[in-house]
């Protein structure tokens, strides 16, 4: 039977995840990425993942299902591809999606080199989503899973034929609720254990202060304005604030003021209202389609351009540098730059790239 590498975070998804290829014959394997260590992180009290207590929680539902658990270091590339992304788009005025680049530089790049070299058939994680090849067109698809509550298409955009060739989604017919009680009735530890919510390498959510710890940049103060370019206030440095912040911006002015735009350039942030925060239009660059083939004329699809947020029509235009124009057809809230627009058609996920 095929041998197959599982990406085991320590948590219960991706131990249920293994626990399912082992029923179904295959030859299986955990690896735990040891990503960052304790200087890498803001808060070494705080609970984050790829920490020895997970590591320890792999290891334990490795030998309790009877298959063996290894531990690879990419510490280096982790902080080159993934926190040093993070802290250059923040300083650039961006706000970036970690998970998206350790997904596209460690977990299909790293740990799928790594489990070829070994001698492995496929990778495996945790991640709900569908993977299906299509025999009419001899193309692999990626599609949303059963759970839509638990929908990881959007971090999986950037996915290659070849990377799907390689890797399965063991969770993409289940539910979250039937995968904690498969944890709980095979008497796994991590069965109760909770999903992560925050960034990993920055489980307390101060990203500012992250950011400025390990850049070492001076954080210099700036002018809040208006739309128009009037002075508002100072703000104490842009790497503090997100597109559509209205909490903690620490100027009053008499109504609700939402942060609708950062411009490193002039250490400015703009504050408007909530109807300042909508758009019709975004230029995505680093775009990515699953099928190879990056269209030559406008694509109607479904997008969004966040995570937790529902995809609603559009209209795809290809420009020059294979970058892409997205028109929609109702204004979105706001849109951020770094973040990623991902498109769909239907289940399908067609592709996506990432919001100048």
């Amino acid at each position: 039977m095929a041998k197959v590498m599982v990406g085991m975070s320590g948590g219960v998804d991706s131990s249920v995840a293994a626990k399912v290829l082992l029923e179904k014959g295959y030859e299986v394997t955990g690896v735990t990425i040891k990503m960052f260590s304790s200087d890498d992180i803001s808060d070494t009290e705080t609970k984050t993942c790829c920490s020895l207590s997970d590591v320890e929680d792999a290891r334990a539902v490795a030998y309790k299902l009877g298959f063996d658990h290894l531990v690879f270091n990419f510490k280096q590339e982790f902080h080159k591809y993934v926190i040093n992304n993070f802290i250059e788009s923040y300083i650039s005025g961006k706000t970036p999606n970690p998970c998206i680049e350790c997904n596209r530089n460690i977990k299909f790049d790293k740990m799928l080199r790594r489990a070829e070299e070994l001698g492995y058939d496929y990778i495996a994680t945790g991640h709900y989503a569908v993977r299906e090849y299509n025999e009419s067109t001899g193309k692999y698809i990626l599609k949303r899973p059963k759970d839509r509550s638990k929908d990881q298409t959007y971090v999986l955009y950037n996915l290659t034929q070849y990377q799907l060739s390689k890797t399965l989604f063991p969770l993409a017919d289940y539910e979250k609720t039937e995968v904690r009680k498969m944890a709980e009735e095979s008497g796994l530890v991590n069965y109760r254990k909770p999903d992560s919510q925050d960034i990993c390498f920055v489980p307390d959510g101060k990203y500012g202060e992250f950011i400025r710890e390990k850049s070492g940049v001076p954080v210099s103060e700036g002018n809040f304005i208006d739309k128009d370019g009037n002075i508002l206030g100072t703000h104490k440095g842009i790497i503090y604030y997100t597109i559509g912040q209205r909490k903690g911006l620490g100027i009053a002015l008499g109504k609700p003021v939402f942060v609708t735009r950062k411009d490193s350039v002039s250490n400015t942030v703009t504050l408007g209202s909530s109807e300042d925060l909508f758009t019709s239009e975004l230029t995505a660059d680093n775009v990515n389609f699953i099928s190879g083939e990056f269209p030559q004329e406008p694509l109607h699809v479904t997008a969004k351009s966040r995570y937790n947020q529902k995809d609603e029509p559009a209209v795809v235009y290809p420009i020059e540098d294979g970058k892409v124009r997205v028109v929609f057809e109702k204004p979105q809230r706001a849109v951020t730059s770094g973040q990623a627009v991902v498109f769909y058609d239907g289940d399908i996920v067609l592709g996506g790239g990432c919001i100048e």
